[in-house]
This record gives C-alpha cells, structure tokens and sequence, in this order.
C-alpha cells in the first residue's frame, strides 16, 4: 500500500474564486514576489522566530503601484533585513575592497622623492620685478642656495622631541599616517575648527612635492607615499629628511638653516627652549615676528614635551621664551635695485595671500610689483632734498605715493635699509614708512567724512573759539586749544573754514557732540586705513582723542595715504597693494591684480560715496595753498597737514615747550595719492636746520610738493569733478570777522596734566598762491594765517595749516 502523501506544512488551501489569486491580482503561475516560505522555512530560527507558526500573524495590507497585497509583519521585516544585507555587502565592497586595491596599485606607482631633489627645488631664487617689467631684483634662499643637510643620527634629541611635540607625537609609532588624526582633521573642518591631521611623513610628501591643493587626489597620493616611505626608510631617516626639508620662515628651510637664522647657531647646540620655539614655528612659518603667536606656540611645545616625558618638569618650570637674534635678512643675489623694505611689503603680502617663502622658492616664481621706477626714483630725491642741512639727527622720513585707480603702491620710502647697531654691525633698519604715528590734524579729514555721511554739510557752523572747555565724561572739563591767533575762527565757524584753518575745538565738538567715536573709525577703516585685524598696523582707539589725531590713536604712511587716494578716486576704495601679478617658472598666472577692483567706500550708492569724498576735497583744496603749498603746474590738489606736540617733562629746558614730535603733509591729485612723515621715533622734541620747531608745512611740506610736481611733470593736466554739496553749502554762510584775541599769557590748562599752556608765536599773513584755486569758488577766508602753537596735552594735536 503507498502510504498517503502529507501535505506540505506550508501550503495554502485553495483560495475561495473570490480571493485576490482569481481576481487577476496574483501571477496566475503560483508566483508571489512577497513570498518568503524558503527564508521563513531556513531562517525563522535565526531571526529568533522560535514557536511561531506562518500564520500566527494577521495578514496587513502594503501598497505597490497603486494595489494592495497581504504582507505579514514578519514578511515585511525580512524583506527589510535583506535590503539592508545587500546595501551592507555593496557598502564594503565599495568602501573597503575597492579603496584597498586602489591603495595597493598606487603604492606601486608612487615613488618618494628624495630630501637631495627636495633641497635642489627649494634653493631656487624668487625674481622681483618693478611695474614696467624691468629687473627689481632678486632674492635667494636664506643659505644663500647652499644648503647643508644633516645626515641621520645628527640632529639632536632635544631638537627632535620638540617637533614630535610640535606636530607628530605618535611619529615613533604610526605607519606614515594616523587615522585618528585623520578623523579629528575631518571633524575641524566639518565643524569650522582648526588642526590638520598630517604626520610628518605626510609633511615631509608635502612639501616635497610642493602641492598642498586641498583635492582628494593628492591626499590619497600622499597617503601613499608616507606608508611606501615608512616601509622604506627608518623613522630615524625620515625625520632627518623632514628636518632637513621643512620650512621655519625667515627664508629658512631646513633645521640648520634655522638655528642660524633664529640664534646663529648650529642646530646641534640648540637648547630645548629654542628647539621649542623653532618647533613650533613649523605650523605658522610667516608669524615668526609676531611675538604673541611664537610665545603660545613655545609655551604650547613646552607643555607638550613635559606631557610626554621627554622634558622634566623642573626644567619646564625654569625655562624662558628665547629671544632669536633680529630678523636676518637676504640681500639680493644679483645686481638689482631691491630695495629692502619694498621686499619686505612684497613677501609679507605674499604671505598673507598664501605664497611664503617655501612656496615661492620651490616655484621660481615671478612677482611684478607695483612700483614705478620713475616715481620711486622721485620720491628718494624728493625726500634727500628736503632734508639737505637737516641737523637733528632724531628726525626720520617717510613717503608713499598710491595710485587712486587701482591701489598699487607705485613709490614706497621708509627711510634706509641698513644701520648700525650699538657694536658698530649692520642691522636692518626700521620701516619708518610702516610703523604708526599719531597723525594728528591730518586725521580731521576722516572726522569730516563721519560729518558728511550724516547728511551734514561745509556751512554748518560750530563755536571755533580758542579755549573752549568740554565736559569730558568723568565729572570734570577739558581745555581744548587752537593751534594760534588765526585758528580762532570765530563763535559762528563754517567746517570749510575750520578745516582751512585747522581749529581743533571745531573738530573735537564735531566728533564729542555730532558724530560721536566709533563712526569716525568707521570712516577711516572705509576709506583705507588698516588695522591690526585687518591686516595692517594703524590703531583707531575708540576715545575723544581720535578726533585730533593723537592719544593712542596712531596710523601708518601707506595707510594715510591709502585713506586719501580713496578721496582722490571719487569715494571708491581701492586695496592697497605691492604686488601687481604672480607668474610660476612656468609663466602660469597665478593671479593679476592690475584691474581695478574697487568698491564705494562710504556708501552702497556709489553716488553717494563719490558725493562724500567730493566734499572732503571740497574742503581740503583750499588747505594746500593756506599752507603756503603749491599744487603740481596746472593741475588741482587737495590735502591736509597734520602735527603731533612733543609730550614736555619736567626736566626739559623750557624751549621744548613749542617743540613737535611728528609732522605729516598727506595729499592728492585724481591720479595720486602722497603721504610724508617727518618725525621722530616716538616722543622726541625735534627742531629744523635754525633750531625752530618743525610743523606739517615746514619739511613733510615742501617734500610732498617737489614729489608731486616731479611725478606730475609731463603728465596731463589734472581737475577734480564737481560734486553737489551735501547739506548747507559753505558758500551760503557769510563771511565774519574774528575780533583779533587779546594777548596770550601763559595759563595753566584744566586738566589732570602739569604742562603749562606755552606762548603761540605768529606767521606771516597768507601768501597770494593759490596754485590754480581761481577755477573753483572759494569759501570765506581770513586776513591773516594761523601761526604754529599747541593743544591740549592731553590732545596733543598742535597744528601749523
């Protein structure tokens, strides 16, 4: 007998004719794509499905394509296990199997290139051009593109702890790179941090092949190479070879070349404090002179090296920040006219646009600067005339001139390259074109473009009385005095009249009751003058002294005359520059900044803007010829004096008491912009070749205008454009008569300061040369000049129109 066949457990009876298998809903061959009775017959028990029947649950109904299907929960939980199963299984063959292959061929393909190649690339010397494409100069390697390379087991420990702590503590133990790093990189940049997650091994790839574009192409390449290189070379060889090859700044690639750049010292006899310090540069070559920034990466190494035990704690504790030597210079390797400062402006720039040294020398690259040949030749003339039979040896110069239209520095004088020191060395000189002063009523321009843009105009009238006392903010006044007999311009002074004259209590009630602090410093800032935070080194402390130009507010010569080039191009800013274009050996541009890129410095409307500045030389036109000044042969100028009192000690022979710290003339045409410095370095009373006082007019004067009118020579003839005047038209108000003030005695000043008020000497009445003046109508002006005198010490603004 055949026994009866059981049925299969799993099959269904057959549906009733009004199921959906007969209602055209269902393959008619048995195929259902849902059915899952082999997964459920093999991997119930897996799924941990223990006891359950196929239909211990309700059926639930799915949707595909607009019709519904019975689906059990379990059938659905499996169809979702086995999507994720197989997006696993293509996750890992596309992230881990590939990528290894990958790996593996490039590995292969790839060769490390050699610290002798390396150091051959590096030495190559950068090339300076001046604006018409004739040789500026040139500038080599630190080394002088000799370069010695250490051999492994000759750089010290102390050295090499240090830039394991600096940049790469696991070196001794990773394989060319480390995946937490890596990860920790990531994270940085996802979430706006800093910190990369290079070894030295990748370091070393790095700059070895001189690409650090942020592209995943080179990062895989690199990865390659640092394993490839660890697998080829001792830990001890690779860290010879990236100490060999690394940049410190200073033009220093290389430990050696460091240690004698930074301390002049071979690098085997650095201390662990000065191999800190040079460790720590490695992440920020181009900050080496910023002091705060080497500290807290000293201080940062330091700490590091105690943390791993490579520096005992006690000796940690002693330890001081090193003081390198002063910045060593590289002097050009050919015959050129490089004029150290304008080198040091170009790099600097460079730098800041990502181009250090490193890159630049690895490149062989081509810097067309801005300068003119001609104008910087003028502008070195110029400055030796007017200092011809100067006898004090305290005074110090400076001149820019900047190109309105594009903002390129087209002459740069920051007095010599070279000096002495105290042993009788030459040491490189300061830039005194570069370093900050207070620029006392040369400032005023930028208190008057706060005025303007507040809808306010030349005829608004203010008390330019001599003396006038202000509540000072603190319970007490202050005394705020003119610069002489003629700066008294009246109770009903017109701000076209004040600025020709330069009356300093006009100004300060300007900025304490109209404008206020902050939108003075705004303005500056819009017009170009730079800070600490912008890049540049000028301070706008946010106190009443910035009105006049003095207490800590101090600026430079190029921001000066940056600012003042903004008004020369109708209010459009722009950049002020050194370089014009960077070209690789290769003759690839790099970039070009020979077209204009400006934008309205004082308002979105560029109309408004040019208005403003319009305005501004409204006013300061007739400043020019007030200063017994001269515009270049047929065309218009405007600018502004400026002269910062000497700060009087006790201990001073009473002569001090009229004497001048700095002095300025800043000025332009619509194709030029000059400022001049004639000061000292700091608060120095200094006096003129017959032992007078100097002032705004006296030498920075006559040096701005022999400069413009030798820069003008031969060029057309030059007027500014005609703007409508904002506000009250100076032209409106009526000319007053200021009663002439009774004598000057010498009185004490109501403030906290000692310095008793000097007696203020007269000039001369206003001279007839109104350098092309009579083409413009002219505002009211006095019969006679203001004389030179003092301000308020606690606004030490004296100033000569």
């Amino acid at each position: 007998m055949v026994r009866p066949v059981e049925p299969d457990p799993y099959e269904r009876e057959p549906d009733l004719i009004t199921h959906h298998a007969h209602n055209g809903t269902e393959d008619p061959y048995g195929y259902d794509p849902y059915d899952d009775r082999y997964d459920d017959r093999h991997e119930s028990a897996a799924l941990g499905a223990e006891g359950e029947g196929p239909y211990d649950d309700e059926p639930a109904e799915d949707e595909e394509d607009g019709k519904k299907k019975v689906l059990t929960p379990k059938q659905r939980k499996k169809r979702r296990w086995r999507i994720v199963r197989r997006v696993l299984y293509a996750m890992f063959g596309l992230f881990v199997v590939v990528p290894a292959i990958a790996f593996v061929i490039t590995y292969f393909l790839v060769d490390v290139p050699s610290q002798e190649s390396v150091a051959s690339q590096q030495s190559r010397p950068i090339t300076l051009m001046y604006a018409d494409g004739s040789p500026m100069g040139k500038i080599a390697p630190a080394s002088g593109g000799s370069r010695y390379l250490l051999k492994p087991g000759e750089v010290p420990e102390v050295v090499k702890k240090a830039v394991y702590a600096a940049e790469d503590s696991s070196f001794e133990t990773n394989s060319g790179f480390d995946v937490g790093g890596i990860l920790r990189a990531v994270y940085n940049n996802v979430t706006g941090g800093q910190g990369g997650g290079s070894t030295i091994s990748q370091q070393y790839i790095k700059k070895a092949t001189a690409n650090e574009a942020p592209t995943l192409t080179r990062k895989w390449t690199e990865l390659a190479k640092s394993f490839k290189m660890n697998n080829q070379m001792s830990k001890e060889e690779i860290i010879t070879a990236y100490l060999n090859t690394i940049y410190f700044g200073r033009g220093a690639n290389g430990i050696e070349a460091a240690a004698q750049a930074y301390f002049k010292k071979p690098a085997k006899e650095l201390s662990a404090s000065e191999a800190a310090l040079l460790g720590g540069l490695i992440q920020g070559p181009s900050k080496s002179e910023n002091e705060a920034y080497a500290t807290r990466r000293w201080t940062f190494v330091m700490d590091q090296m105690v943390a791993n035990k490579w520096l005992d704690p006690g000796e940690r504790a002693a330890a001081q920040f090193p003081k390198p030597i002063p910045k060593a210079q590289a002097k050009a390797d050919d015959a050129g006219t490089l004029s150290l400062h304008i080198r040091n402006r170009v790099i600097d720039e460079l730098e800041a646009r990502g181009y250090d040294q490193d890159r630049l020398h690895q490149g062989g690259f081509k810097i067309t600067t801005t300068i003119d040949p001609k104008a910087q030749k003028m502008a070195e003339e110029s400055v030796a005339e007017g200092m011809k039979g100067q006898t004090d040896e305290s005074i110090l110069n400076a001149l820019v001139a900047v190109d309105p239209k594009t903002g390129g520095v087209v002459a740069y004088w920051g007095g010599p390259d070279w000096t002495k020191n105290d042993k009788g060395q030459d040491v490189p000189a300061h830039d005194w074109a570069n370093v900050p002063h207070n620029p006392g009523s040369a400032f005023k321009a930028f208190d008057l473009a706060a005025f303007l843009k507040m809808g306010k105009g030349l005829g608004e009238t203010f008390d330019g009385s001599n003396n006038r006392k202000f509540d000072s903010g603190t319970g007490s006044q202050r005394t705020i005095r003119n610069a002489g007999e003629s700066s008294n311009c009246g109770t009903q002074c017109t701000v076209a009249e004040a600025m020709k004259v330069s009356a300093n209590t006009v100004f300060y009630d300007m900025v304490i009751n109209k404008t206020k602090v902050d939108p003075v410093a705004k303005a500056a800032k819009e017009a170009g003058v730079r800070t600490e935070n912008e890049g540049g080194k000028s301070v706008l402390y946010p106190d009443l002294n910035i009105a006049l130009g003095g207490g800590r507010t101090v600026t430079t010569a190029e921001d000066m005359a940056a600012g003042f080039a903004t008004f020369a191009g109708e209010g459009v800013r722009q950049k002020q520059h050194f370089v014009a274009k960077l070209v690789n050996s290769e003759d690839e541009v790099e970039f070009d900044e020979t077209a204009p890129k400006g934008s309205p410095a004082f308002s979105d409307d560029a109309d408004k803007s040019k208005q403003i500045a319009g305005n501004i030389t409204d006013a300061l036109e007739e400043v020019v010829p007030y200063s017994k000044l001269k515009c270049p042969k047929g065309s218009e100028c405007a600018g502004k004096t400026g002269t910062q009192q000497y700060d009087f000690k006790d201990e001073d022979p009473a002569s001090y008491h009229e004497r001048n710290a700095q002095t300025w003339m800043v000025g332009y045409t619509p194709s030029i912009s000059t400022a001049v410095w004639v000061g000292g370095d700091g608060n120095k009373p200094l006096h003129d070749k017959s032992g007078k006082p100097i002032y705004g007019r006296t030498i920075a004067g006559p040096i701005w205008e022999d400069f413009m009118s030798r820069y003008m020579t031969g060029k057309p003839s030059e007027k500014f454009d005609t703007v409508k005047p904002i506000g009250k038209d100076a032209r409106s108000v009526p000319t007053t008569t200021v009663p002439k003030p009774p004598p000057v005695t010498t009185t004490t000043p109501e403030t906290p300061s000692t310095t008793p008020t000097p007696t203020i000497p007269t000039e001369p009445t206003e001279p007839t040369e109104t350098g092309g003046w009579p083409t413009k109508p002219t505002k009211p002006t006095k019969p006679t000049r203001p004389g030179p005198g003092t301000s308020d010490p606690l606004f030490p603004n004296g100033e000569s129109p």
